[in-house]
């Protein structure tokens, strides 16, 4: 369960979105945070690798190692 106060202008803009189409606005915002969040995941691991000092390879280098280069 989650609870969560949203800014007046974004409440009105939710609700006339769930009474045009239909669905409830709390469809809305799970659907909200579901997309939202991949984005999330997908930029904190991107950044929590780039603050690891580990090896890093170029796209020569890669498709050398895999037998890929021209």
């Amino acid at each position: 369960m989650l609870a969560i106060t949203l800014p007046n202008d974004v409440e009105e803009r939710l609700t006339h979105m769930a009474k045009v189409t239909g669905r409830t606005k709390t469809y809305y915002a799970r659907e909200a945070i579901l997309n939202y969040l991949e984005d999330l995941e997908d930029t904190y691991l991107s950044l929590s690798i780039l603050e690891k000092p580990n090896k890093r390879y170029s796209q020569q280098e890669v498709e050398g190692k895999l037998g890929l280069a021209d």
